[in-house]
Formats: C-alpha cells, structure tokens, sequence
C-alpha cells in the first residue's frame, strides 16, 4: 500500500449538448467541487487537468486553463492526457502530489466538448499513428469495434441481444434518478431491440453518446481533511496503471495484431483482468469486498465483459449475473448505479473524474434514489486508447 488521500469535494457539471466552452463546464465543476469542500479557490495548491485534444490549443495545457479561468493564484499546474483514463490518470497525479509532500490539497478538472456522432481521427495522414491505421486499414469506426467484442460474447459465451439490451434497461433506470446524467428517462427492452441497427448485433440505444461535460474533485492529505473538520473522509486506496502484455488472444483496437517484436514470456492474463488485479493488490482487498463498481460501458456488451474482468464472476458468467438482479440497484454488487456512459455519454477527459465523483456520493450516502445501502468499498475501471488501463479504489 503506498497511503490514502482524501477526497474532500467533488462536483460535476451536467452532460449533455450544450455547444459551449469545455473550459465553461470544466469551471462550474471546479467550483462545485470547492463549494462541496468548503474551500476557496486560493486555498489549492495544485491544479491537475485531464487534456481535452479535440479542443485545440487550450485544451493541451488543461491544468493551466482551468486556472487561468479560476483567476491566477500561483498555484502549481499539471496537464495529463491518457484518453478514456485521462481523468484516472489525473488522479493519480494529485494523489502521488500529496503523498509525496509536494502539495495538500489539489484540484482535479476534466471537461470536454465532444464532437457529434463516433470519435475519429483528425485529418492527414499518419502511418504511425495506430488510430488512424485502424480507421484507414480495418475502417473500424468505435460502434464496429464494441460490435466485435459483443460478437465474441456470443459466439464464445452464448450471450443475446436481449442480455445487451437488459443492461440498457438497467443503466437507464438508474440515470432517471441521476440530476446530472444527459439521458434521464427509463428505456424498456423493446424500445432497445426496436432501435436501429448501429453494427449488428449492437443497436443504437447499446451504444453510448458522445457528450459535453464536466467533474472535478478536491483531493487532500486525510490529515488536512481531518483539520478541516471531516473525521471520516472517503478516502482513495489504490489507483492501478497498466499496459498490455502480449501476446494478447484477441485484438483490442487501436492494436490490429496479436503478438510482439519483444515479449519477456507469457502474459500473467488479459489486458483488462490486470487493470483490477493491480488495484485489487494495491489496496489490500478483493472483489468480494466491493460494494459496488463504476466501470467503461462503451456498450451494453462491454459492460458484461467488465464484470467479468473485475473477478464479480467468472469467465463467461456476466450475463448470468445480470439476469439475477446482482449488478441492479438493490443488487448484491450494483454496477454503474450512477447510470454509467449510457445515461451521460463520453466526455472523454471527464468521465473517469465522474466515476469517482459517484463513488464518493454513494461512500457519503448522499446518492438519493441511486444509493447502495451500506456502501463502504467502491471501485471504478476504465480502459484508454493506446494501452492506457486505469482503475481507482476508494473507501470509507
């Protein structure tokens, strides 16, 4: 174990299309954040921003944006970009900050400003850029690579369409009750399986939106927070960062081959197993001892493969234990009780942020109607392009 920090505020802007700023919604977050804290803005130290790339110039240097839009104080500014994991990665930034001494209490941004329909490329040619190789080589946009791992569910595991779709059902039930979700209405099977074919077998309400949005947390040393009056913090445990290790037994884009000019011997397991598995031996616990999960639903698919990888189940079991209730609200081991990326969409350098914004609300036991009675241990998971891997544990 290498310490806990504390999360001392937390807040989000709303998601949705609101065809503004990110460095508009990534401000009304932060000041969330530091009203929940009980925090001035020049009592922070340190400025940790999640980049947004598709933003421009300004979007490159977040940590510096979102302070030059709080008002210059001298605090000490960072800037991390590791796509889907970007905001995870953020956090362990401030986290590795305060535990090394170099400041007590941080500021962690992530916003976006998402364009409309499946995220690509931009422009020109780069042969050296797996990503743009993916789209020119395979033409496999986002929705046909969820598609792919939903076809593998099904040709390897027997899972269904009305298994997808039931995940759907689930996530949305939760996003009605969740102020800050995009999409706040319950959603039954037959409007998924009457929804249009995206890349078969995925429709169109399997897949999550693109979206504007926004979450900050105010991180600190426990010892601050206990200064400052909170005896019992939600406190971070364990922020896991991996790559893959080949060779791998199925492709996971942007990466179209299985193997590798170096290889030090055989993997210990999967890419995504291992992202838990660190976080799981970081923090001293197990999955047993979850109280519930925020994980990457990119689709309704690969929110069956998360539970699986997370050690919820075994190997080809996720729909089994979506089918009896487990991962539901009132559920053994509620999964994305905040409606996940099927009630928000992705606001790419936010929603990890967001991950761990839910997880303190539900470990404060002020999640309303989403709240999972007794939450003590939560954990979130989120897989970046280019082999970013990131998982965050917190307690209470």
């Amino acid at each position: 174990m290498t310490g806990e920090v504390a999360v001392v505020g937390a807040g989000m802007h709303p998601w949705g299309k609101w065809g503004r700023s990110f460095v508009e919604y990534g401000t009304k977050a932060a000041r969330a954040a530091l009203a929940d804290a009980g925090l001035d803005w020049p009592d922070i130290e340190s400025v940790v921003g999640a980049n947004t790339v598709r933003c421009g110039y300004p979007g490159q240097v977040a940590g510096a944006t979102f302070a030059r839009a709080l008002g210059w104080q001298g605090a000490r500014v960072t800037s991390v970009y590791a796509a889907c994991a970007s905001g995870a990665r953020a956090i362990d930034a401030a986290r590795a900050q305060i535990l090394s001494g170099m400041a007590e209490t941080v500021l962690v941004v992530g916003a976006d400003a998402a364009p409309k329909g499946f995220f690509a490329p931009s422009g020109g040619d780069r042969p050296d850029d797996p990503d743009w190789l993916r789209f020119r080589v395979l033409g496999a946009t986002n929705p046909a690579y969820f598609a792919l791992w939903a076809r593998r569910r099904i040709a390897v595991y027997g899972d269904t369409p009305e298994d997808f779709a039931a995940v759907k059902v689930k996530n949305a039930a939760a996003g009605a009750a969740n102020r800050h979700a995009r999409y706040r209405s319950p959603v039954t099977a037959e409007e998924v399986a009457a929804s249009p074919v995206v890349a078969d077998p995925l429709r169109l309400l399997d897949i999550c939106a693109t979206s504007d949005g926004a979450a900050a947390l105010v991180l600190s040393s426990v010892e601050f927070a206990r200064r400052h009056g909170v005896a019992d913090p939600v406190r971070i445990r364990a922020v896991s960062s991996v790559s893959p290790a080949h060779p791998q037994a199925a492709l996971d884009l942007p990466d179209i081959a299985t193997d590798s000019a170096v290889v030090s011997g055989p993997a210990a397991g999967p890419f995504r197993p291992s992202i838990a598995r660190a976080a799981y031996e970081e923090a001293g616990i197990g999955p047993e001892d979850l109280s519930l999960a925020e994980v990457y639903d990119l689709s309704t698919a690969l929110e069956l493969e998360w539970y699986e990888d997370l050690g919820l189940c075994g190997a080809g079991e996720g729909a089994k234990l979506l089918r009896e209730g487990a991962t539901s609200l009132g559920g053994r081991i509620p999964v994305n009780p905040s409606g996940g990326l099927a009630s928000f969409g992705e606001a790419v350098p936010a929603q990890a942020i967001a991950q761990v914004c839910e997880l303190t609300q539900q470990l404060r036991g002020r999640a309303g109607d989403r709240q999972v009675a007794g939450a003590r241990v939560g954990i979130t998971a989120n897989q970046g392009l280019f082999g970013h891997g990131s998982s965050v544990i917190a307690v209470r």
